[in-house]
Order: structure tokens, then C-alpha cells, then sequence
């Protein structure tokens, strides 16, 4: 399969991109896998993103970025990455990723997308690249 200009192939992030949901864990101090915890996902463009529907000061979120790596699985892709933060004031990324968190989760109640769009996910938003 071809890569993507990130590292992932095509059919990587078509499944990540379609899967409804995504398994994430971070990595403890000592090299092992914490357990993982379910959330949303978005593809835009090559790369895949997550947001902390609970802002920068959920448990996953915070130590997601205080290790800066772990694993994701969903749509029968299951990978080691490493968790960038994404700057909030980069307004074109998040506008971007509002839209596709619109277009993939619309169909749920807005209680539930609410929070992953605009406002504080901003502070809350990491890309997740292949390792």
C-alpha cells in the first residue's frame, strides 16, 4: 500500500477515517500500554486528530500528551503513534476539524458533538501520527 505524505497508507487512513470510533492509549513511564479508552476520530487531510470532549484537563488527554506516545486501534488498524498537540490559536486546522467532526458526527445528538468542536476542544486537540 502507498503512503500518505504522513506515514500513514491510503487504506489505513480510509479505515481510521470511516470508523465510527478509535481505541487510544498512552504509554506509562515505564514502557507499558495504559488501557485503552474509546473516543471520536477525524481524518483530515493525510493525518488523523483527536480532541478531549472534556477539555486539556480529561485523564486520557493529559496523559496522552505528557507521554507523547502510545497506540490506537479501529477499523482493524492497530498502531503504535506519537501525539502531537495542536497549537489553539491555529485557526485554518481547526476550523477544518470542526467541519469534519460536523460531517462524521452530525447524525448524533448535539449534547454529544458540542463538545468536541470550537471553544475549549481547541485547547484539547492532538494529531496522531504513525511511530
Amino acid at each position: 500500500m502507498p503512503e500518505a505524505a504522513s506515514g500513514w497508507t491510503e487504506d489505513e487512513l480510509a479505515r481510521l477515517g470511516e470508523a465510527d470510533e478509535l481505541e487510544i492509549s498512552s504509554i506509562r513511564p515505564d514502557g507499558t500500554d495504559r488501557p485503552f479508552v474509546t473516543i471520536w476520530a477525524v481524518r483530515s487531510g493525510n493525518s488523523i486528530y483527536v480532541r478531549s470532549a472534556y477539555g486539556p484537563d480529561n485523564p486520557w488527554f493529559r496523559r496522552a500528551s505528557r507521554s507523547g506516545s502510545g497506540r490506537i486501534r479501529s477499523g482493524g488498524v492497530d498502531r503504535a503513534v506519537t501525539f502531537v498537540r495542536i497549537d489553539p490559536a491555529d485557526a485554518t486546522t481547526h476550523e477544518a476539524l470542526d467541519a469534519a467532526y460536523h460531517a462524521k458526527y452530525d447524525r448524533y445528538p448535539a449534547e454529544y458533538v458540542s463538545p468536541v468542536v470550537g471553544g475549549v476542544s481547541y485547547e484539547a486537540t492532538l494529531r496522531v501520527d504513525p511511530r
